[in-house]
């Protein structure tokens, strides 16, 4: 079978015409020391995210199978519950790798020893994929700045209307109880006070700047307003210490990125200045 050939930092690299079929089976039977292959997309197999464990660990299998050790260098994924993160260490002698032994090492003095005032970012689509990072950084941050998809949920939580915004209905109460926890224990959690609304999930869609307790029923918020905008950045600008995950709105797409924009100027600049260590 023939092999496709590219170069990756000056290494030639092999690439797999599939995940773990024919193509990528030949290639690893024949490589020599130090020779690099890469993969198909492990996403365009549908076992890699399945639901069923038993899917997962057959797919799992097919990595070991072509494999001796198991180096995890993905940070951003080792959290899911996938054949090529999880359910694959199972199987093979693992470790992590240099970039997810940094993280873990920011992490733990972001955890343990932060320099003060402490304000956490938080955004992205979904309330659920950050209750873990919320439950722990409630306990050392000194404010958290909530944006994206998941702050209507925790705008839903203060009783506002959402309109067809992103909701997590599940996680509402879970909200509640942060809200009063945060207010219990002196942490600061920082809403939009304002968001963009969009009649649709598109560029060209309709949209207007509408106060966060005001979303119309039939808009979704795609991005925090300016005054949140400006809200987040000033408590930015004179934090000591930020840890900053997911973006504040539908970043992609031109009209909704201000608001990620006005937080990563912050933090440059409050880099600039020396106010961050």
């Amino acid at each position: 079978m023939a092999q496709r050939r590219a170069e990756l930092l000056g290494t030639p690299v092999a690439l797999a015409g599939d995940v773990t079929g024919p193509s990528a089976q030949a290639i690893v039977a024949d490589m020599a020391d130090s020779d690099v292959v890469l993969l198909e997309n492990v996403r365009f197999d549908r076992r890699e995210d399945s639901k069923d464990d038993a899917q997962r660990a057959e797919l799992a299998a097919e990595f070991a199978s072509l494999a001796d050790l198991f180096v995890s260098d993905g940070f951003g994924v080792v959290h899911r519950k996938q054949a090529s993160v999880y359910d694959i260490v199972r199987l093979l002698p693992s470790a992590m790798g240099g970039l997810v032994a940094a993280e873990v090492q920011v992490l733990k003095r972001l955890t343990e020893d932060p320099a003060r005032p402490y304000a956490v970012v938080l955004g992205g689509a979904k309330v659920a994929d950050k209750l873990a990072v919320i439950e722990n950084l409630m306990k050392t941050a000194d404010r958290l700045l909530i944006g994206g998809g998941m702050a209507f949920t925790f705008l839903a939580a203060e009783g506002y209307e959402v309109g067809s915004s992103l909701l997590d209905k599940d996680n509402i109460e879970t909200c509640k109880g942060y809200l009063a926890r945060a207010k219990e224990s002196g942490v600061e959690i920082v809403l939009p006070v304002d968001v963009v609304a969009a009649s649709a999930f598109s560029a060209d869609a309709d949209h207007d700047v509408v106060p966060a307790d005001g979303i119309p029923a039939d808009r979704l918020g795609l991005d925090i307003g300016p005054k949140s905008a400006e809200l987040y950045a000033s408590k930015v600008r004179d934090a000591k210490t930020v840890f900053w995950n997911g973006p504040m709105g539908a970043f992609e797409m031109a009209p909704y990125a201000a608001g990620t924009a006005a937080v990563a100027k912050a933090l440059v600049e409050a880099t600039a200045d020396g106010a961050l260590t």
